[in-house]
């Protein structure tokens, strides 16, 4: 098991194209400034020994040194031992609603992007806690099973999407049901189930669901995002908009948030529906009740005593920049003998 110590230093990467368009263009100017002083017949008198493939030699040289570095900055470190470790904290299993009307944009970005800030925050904010990701829309899927790792949470949750979920539409019932599998009955830990959705779901068993989850001792949060007023499903390709959602009429489908099931899922989950187009309100409510819950004691299996690996990446750092230094622009005898460029004029 590995972490990043320094992932800011991965910015540090784009200076890598930086140097290669400064090469190009250094490149470019030489050859334009030696076709106006002499003829390339000339040229190679004068300076029988340049070569192209020596110069674009340092270059490959000279960008692995500096990536090694930027790895050297990074400081990867690596985990050397598994232990099982005890905390004390609550299972909270997420289910977010990842369907196509999620994708309205009646609030800044959508309503998806929206539920992903909030999410995100909530994890942040929790503590020893365990966490577990579902999507769904017509389907349900595990995302991320219960684990300490907050940060493997958030990674997950970046790359939530409609196209991850096989069949469209609003299956709460699917998400409850998946839920249920998710806690360790064993360890009789606190147990949240936190679904976060526009709440445009069609089933009518889902309060009977909602109260068979309730009874295994499972409280059910609900957080809900978009308006009343709604907006319409923006139709996309690599970003670009190609226009909206329309029905079997052609008329375009507005989606509006619906509140009711919502509400009506907390109240039989002994929760509460909390409004998530107001993200720190939603926020603060939900890691409010999480931290003044009764924690329990679990055991959990995690990697220690990491250790820096930066050495590495700076030794093999130090050989092409040196290496880059060592080697000239002119050409070698064993490089004149392959000739790769073609550059030995022919007699």
């Amino acid at each position: 098991m590995y972490k990043i110590e320094e992932p800011i230093y991965f910015y540090f990467f784009a200076i890598i194209p930086i140097i290669i368009v400064i090469y190009l263009l250094v490149f470019w100017w030489k050859k334009r400034a030696q076709k106006k002083f002499a003829s390339p017949e000339l040229l190679e008198k004068l300076a029988p020994n340049s070569s192209n493939f020596k110069s674009i030699l340092k270059l490959i040289f000279l960008l692995i040194g500096i990536s090694f570095l930027i790895l050297a900055l990074i400081n990867p470190k690596m985990g050397t031992k598994l232990k099982t470790v005890k905390r004390e904290g609550v299972d909270v299993v997420f289910a977010l609603d990842v369907s196509k009307s999620m994708l309205a944009e009646d609030i800044a970005p959508n309503r998806l992007e929206k539920s992903k800030q909030v999410i995100s925050k909530i994890i942040n904010k929790l503590g020893s806690d365990r966490v577990g990701i579902i999507i769904y829309a017509g389907n349900a899927y595990p995302l991320l099973p219960i684990t300490t790792d907050h940060a493997a949470g958030n990674m997950f949750l970046q790359n939530a999407n409609p196209d991850m979920v096989t069949s469209q539409g609003t299956a709460i019932n699917e998400a409850l049901n998946l839920a249920r599998t998710y806690y360790n009955n064993d360890e009789q830990t606190n147990r949240f189930l936190i679904i976060i959705s526009d709440g445009e779901d069609h089933q009518e068993d889902t309060k009977q669901i909602a109260q068979n989850i309730t009874n295994e001792g499972i409280k059910v949060y609900t957080i809900g995002v978009g308006t009343e007023t709604g907006g319409p499903i923006p139709l996309k390709i690599n970003g670009s908009l190609i226009g909206y959602k329309k029905d079997r009429k052609g008329e375009t489908v507005i989606t509006q948030r619906k509140s009711t099931i919502l509400k009506d899922i907390a109240d039989i989950g002994n929760g509460n529906y909390v409004d998530g187009n107001k993200t720190e309100v939603a926020v603060d409510a939900i890691a409010n009740v999480i931290a003044n819950a009764q924690k329990s004691e679990f055991e959990t299996k995690q990697f220690s005593d990491y250790q820096d690996q930066f050495q590495w990446p700076l030794g093999i750092a130090l050989l092409f920049l040196i290496l880059d230094v060592l080697l000239f622009d002119r050409k070698t005898k064993w490089l004149k003998k392959i000739d790769l460029f073609n550059e030995e004029t022919k007699n």
